[in-house]
């Protein structure tokens, strides 16, 4: 089965992520993402990214993780990361459309695209990984301050609660609320628009926006991203991770 499912509409790509109700985040979803973006990046002019209707994502698959070994881990750690950085990087314009929970690693898939559209209401996003014994990953704590600023990443990251995306759109999260009849098609919309500028200048100011956290990451990662697996084996964590794991 296909993790992630492909639709060409015009000169775009619309990614819907399909690993059953709550999307849980493991090899083989980020395999298939990571095939998929490359399969488009010659040919789409820009990228939607959808989810399920109860979660697009609710982050990482902690039943399937907590059983691996470090160096299983690590493989999956880094090539998560690399993923979502080929996703903050694709050199078109990008949307991510939430119409359910987009949770820890939901809400890294979605702060890689360049805009987040969502439904009003009660539906939560946020980057719970303190709660877990975890730090942010690096990655998405740059793009996270890049997106809301530094006071309000600051609250979201030290208090590992979620918002709603009502709430969210309010601190410029999500930049557009729209009923969830309308929330693909106004993604679609928004990005088709984008796509009709010239490709090359676009593909220039975006990499403008881009270059100094990828720059970053690429210089960091491996002593930042080491640091997050001593995390995740350390005896505290596996035990807040196992009881956690047991509630999925």
């Amino acid at each position: 089965m296909a993790m992630v499912l492909v639709e060409q509409q015009d000169n775009l790509a619309i990614f819907t992520l399909n690993n059953g109700v709550i999307n849980a985040i493991g090899p083989d979803l980020v395999q298939d993402l990571s095939k998929t973006l490359h399969e488009i990046k010659g040919e789409a002019r820009g990228m939607v990214l959808c989810g399920g209707e109860k979660f697009f994502s609710i982050g990482f698959d902690l039943p399937a993780l907590i059983k691996m070994s470090r160096p299983e881990m690590s493989e999956f750690f880094y090539q998560f990361n690399q993923v979502a950085l080929d996703l903050y990087t694709v050199p078109f314009p990008s949307a991510c459309a939430l119409a359910g929970h987009a949770t820890a690693g939901g809400n890294i898939f979605a702060l890689m695209c360049d805009y987040r559209l969502a439904i009003p209401g009660t539906k939560k996003i946020g980057l719970n990984e303190i709660r877990l014994g975890l730090p942010v990953p690096y990655l998405a704590d740059m793009i996270l301050r890049q997106v809301v600023g530094d006071r309000v990443a600051t609250r979201m990251i030290y208090s590992g609660e979620f918002l709603s995306f009502t709430d969210a759109s309010s601190v410029g999260l999500i930049d557009e609320l729209c009923p969830a009849e309308e929330l693909r098609q106004t993604a679609i919309d928004k990005i088709a628009g984008l796509a009709a500028f010239d490709a090359r200048p676009f593909s220039a100011v975006k990499a403008y926006r881009t270059e100094e956290i990828k720059n970053k990451y690429e210089k960091n990662n491996r002593t930042k991203n080491e640091f997050f697996l001593d995390c995740w084996f350390s005896e505290s964590t596996q035990k807040i991770l196992k009881d956690a794991a047991d509630r999925f």
